[in-house]
């Protein structure tokens, strides 16, 4: 029963095993799901889902099998895609007049009339829009879309605002449990607990009690009570974080904002230090994101007094043209000391046993139109600033090799 929702699953990449499927079936034999399709959808995702990451997909999936459950229009990937904005438009794009119509409750509103609309767009419409008053898109006074400034009209995609639409076609309650989603959250945390590795040989007191240590000694000494004391095994790891600032790097300011605020809350780490650049590595790292001349350590400083054990995490697009990266004059706002911005990343792979690059628009494979991504990402591996990257990039940091 329900094979094709079998291979429907698939399609959206869940891994469902033969068995798990059985078990489903006999759930259906059972009568364990009635004749109510929400009924079948909570048993069919506890019996096949094996982790909240792949809610988003079992959801897809689940949509694409069964669309009567949902009168609304489907959506193509493309649209959902135009639509998305959440970390580009800022949360406020009305005017005072816009604000005073929106607050005016005798604004009519026919719900079937617009409805006909948005099917008769979504038939027609072959591009993104944003703006404007007709088309399905963001930031416009059309009644279709998300971050505009319409009331009572059809939101599709994006995130909540003035919460005035009637309908909301494509809102995926799971999204951000996705493990390919953009970090934003506590997951930053979850991710560099992976950075561990205890130890005892730390300048520290003994201040834990040694409990098999005590029992030998207090054996060996006649059944006469000795303690025994150890250091406590603390986390020997030290961390050197490195994040781009300015520029390209703007729409992604509170995504670096977490990301330092969690490497600093975690008091994990033997030592954490954390410097700024833009676009690339030269002879100067800056000591905040503002990246002022002046605020700023040499290069040189840091391998002098950074040894080569600090684990090493850079954050940054690689969005740069090719002369910053290769010119000995490519630093367009500070010194380049003789010396061009590959040279440097050469230097500080060298210097560095672990280094890793967090990319949060990382394009995939060898994208030829980023040159200077392509260049950094035969240096150093480099990852997509998503749940799964981070993971995967905390893990690299760790391994003996």
């Amino acid at each position: 029963m329900f094979s094709k929702f079998f291979y429907t699953l698939k399609e959206f990449g869940l891994n469902i095993t033969l068995s798990e499927w059985l078990t489903l079936q006999e759930a259906l034999n059972e009568n364990l799901c009635g004749s109510s399709l929400t009924q079948f959808y909570y048993v069919a995702r506890a019996i096949l889902v094996k982790s909240e990451t792949d809610y988003d997909k079992f959801d897809m999936a689940f949509e694409k099998e069964f669309k009567a459950v949902q009168h609304e229009p489907e959506l193509t990937k493309q649209m959902l895609r135009w639509l998305d904005k959440s970390d580009e438009i800022p949360p406020d794009q009305l005017t005072n007049e816009e604000r005073s119509w929106l607050s005016n409750e005798e604004v009519i509103i026919d719900k079937e009339e617009i409805e006909q609309k948005f099917k008769e767009r979504l038939k027609d419409q072959d591009s993104e829009h944003n703006g404007g008053s007709y088309w399905i898109g963001t930031m416009g006074k059309t009644s279709f879309g998300n971050t505009g400034g319409n009331v009572g009209g059809v939101r599709v995609g994006g995130k909540t605002g003035f919460q005035s639409a009637f309908s909301v076609v494509g809102a995926r309650k799971y999204r951000d449990f996705r493990d390919d989603k953009v970090l934003d959250n506590r997951q930053f945390q979850l991710a560099l607990r992976k950075l561990r590795q205890f130890s005892t040989k730390l300048d520290i007191p003994r201040t834990e009690l040694d409990i098999d240590g005590t029992i030998d000694k207090t054996c060996n000494n006649g059944g006469c009570l000795q303690i025994v004391m150890e250091k406590p095994r603390k986390n020997a790891v030290k961390l050197l974080l490195l994040m781009d600032s300015g520029g390209t790097m703007i729409p992604y300011s509170n995504l670096l904002t977490e990301l330092f605020q969690s490497v600093h809350k975690s008091n994990h780490y033997k030592d954490v230090k954390t410097y700024f650049f833009h676009n690339c590595i030269y002879s100067h790292l800056y000591k905040t994101p503002e990246c002022e001349n002046g605020d700023w350590i040499e290069t040189e400083w840091m391998f002098r007094n950074l040894d080569s054990d600090y684990k090493v995490i850079i954050v940054g697009d690689a969005a740069m043209a090719p002369e910053e990266l290769y010119s000995t004059s490519g630093n367009y706002r500070g010194p380049n000391g003789g010396l061009s911005g590959e040279e440097w990343l050469l230097q500080l792979k060298r210097h560095y046993k672990k280094v890793v690059w967090l990319n949060p628009k990382m394009a995939p494979g060898h994208a030829p139109w980023r040159e200077a991504e392509t260049a950094i990402k035969a240096m150093f591996p480099m990852y997509k600033l998503t749940v799964d990257g981070l993971n995967q990039a905390m893990v690299k940091l760790m391994v003996n090799k």
